[in-house]
């Protein structure tokens, strides 16, 4: 009888192991493979560059076949990367970065020399990305900020610093958790992506610094942004042409230049954005607060765009249509066509303005703004004994529940 019970208990443990086994090899089974930078020979004292150790670890990375690859980038360590593109496309279905280390961009700008100088750290063609940990990236961008120029550029100059992190042509992409702090351009951007999710970041520049944008957001569609911090020196997010379906919600924007759509229809282009939606966000002291800029002499049109649930913390311009958005006014002459904005909502905002003009919509003169809906917005001043009031020229809609009046709103 016990030879009995032990057979069969070594028989059903055989049966068990079997099946395990047969799990681990069935079709379509998810492996994971991982790779960390250390044994590629990074060292992470934050002086050695590190770029060549990386480069030979996402090379691999990418051409695993495991359904996830995952690159480990450890804590307690501190990577110098120089300028750095990490291309696909890849094997792996997700490409998973363990962002537990911290990233630092170079200390000087000589060891940008022979880079192309639009992005620090890049990624293009790469579909399904997961960039996730509490590791840090920092721009070290102080150095651009007062010359964005390598070397001693002649008089009249433009020059344009790098974005920290560029991502093209990424579908299904995740950015969580991690922090970006001093990039010498933008902190992120965007380009023609699908499908992508950026979640409980937090990116972090003076106010002052120049350019320091923390989204931009140009040619992609299905994207969400929710629940991060952004307190930089320029629009906390930017949304530019040919993005659509863009949803932004738990922002906390300040210092900063607040949540903008544009500028559009600049060089005389035909721009689209459509669909975005903002929601319960939080904009405290900037420059502007939720804003749509188009340049006059652009074609196409922005519309069904919807700002909801936002709250002005003593916010400069709070609210902001402008079609004749220019930085340099006095050389921008007037022009029959534009962007036509329409079906633009505003609801249940409250807050206060630290200037008297708190509702701005400045529409052009031959197209004018078309379906403009103010539903419960109310803003008042933040500066004792200055009152606050409503410009309108051109804009077409209704208002119920505003204050300041909007009496200049046509309909």
């Amino acid at each position: 009888m016990l030879f009995k019970s032990i057979t069969m208990f070594y028989t059903m443990e055989c049966f068990f192991t079997l099946l395990v086994i047969m799990s681990t090899v069935r079709p379509g089974l998810s492996i994971t493979t991982t790779f960390n930078v250390l044994k590629y020979g990074a060292v992470g004292d934050g002086k050695t560059n590190d770029s060549p150790a990386f480069l030979k670890a996402w090379k691999d990375v990418c051409k695993s076949k495991s359904g996830t690859s995952q690159l480990i980038i450890p804590a307690a360590k501190t990577f110098l990367l120089r300028p750095i593109a990490f291309n696909g496309p890849c094997n792996s279905k997700n490409i998973y970065i363990q962002l537990s280390g911290n990233i630092v961009a170079p200390a000087t700008k000589s060891e940008y020399s022979g880079s192309h100088l639009n992005t620090w750290i890049g990624f293009s063609f790469v579909n399904g990305l997961i960039i996730s940990g509490k590791g840090t990236i920092d721009g070290r961008g102080s150095m651009w900020w007062k010359q964005p120029c390598l070397g001693n550029p002649s008089p009249g100059t433009t020059c344009r610093p790098p974005t920290a992190v560029t991502f093209n042509r990424c579908n299904g992409f995740q950015l969580k958790g991690y922090k970006s702090i001093n990039p010498a351009r933008s902190h992120i951007t965007l380009t023609n992506c699908i499908k992508g999710i950026i979640t409980n970041l937090k990116l972090i520049a003076p106010g002052e610094s120049p350019n320091t944008d923390g989204i931009d957001i140009s040619g992609s569609k299905e994207i969400q942004v929710h629940d991060s911090i952004i307190a930089t020196g320029d629009d906390c997010i930017a949304i530019s042409a040919g993005s659509s379906l863009i949803n932004i919600t738990g922002i906390t924007c300040g210092p900063g230049h607040g949540i903008s759509i544009g500028s559009l229809g600049a060089r005389g282009e035909s721009d689209i954005v459509e669909d975005v939606h903002v929601k319960n966000c939080t904009i405290i002291e900037t420059l502007n607060g939720v804003r749509i800029k188009t340049k006059q002499g652009g074609g196409g049109y922005a519309r069904r765009i919807t700002f909801e649930k936002i709250k002005f913390v003593r916010a400069n311009n709070p609210i902001i249509i402008e079609q004749f958005y220019c930085i340099k006014p006095m050389i921008c002459p007037n022009k029959t066509q534009a962007i036509k904005v329409s079906d633009v909502t505003f609801k249940y905002i409250v807050g206060t303005s630290l200037t008297d003009k708190a509702i701005n919509l400045n529409c052009d003169q031959n197209f004018g703004c078309s379906n403009i809906v103010f539903d419960h917005v109310y803003i008042q001043s933040a500066v004792p004994r200055m009152k606050v009031f409503s410009f309108c020229h051109n804009a077409h809609g209704t208002a119920s529940h505003t204050k300041p009046k909007l009496f200049c709103l046509l309909k």
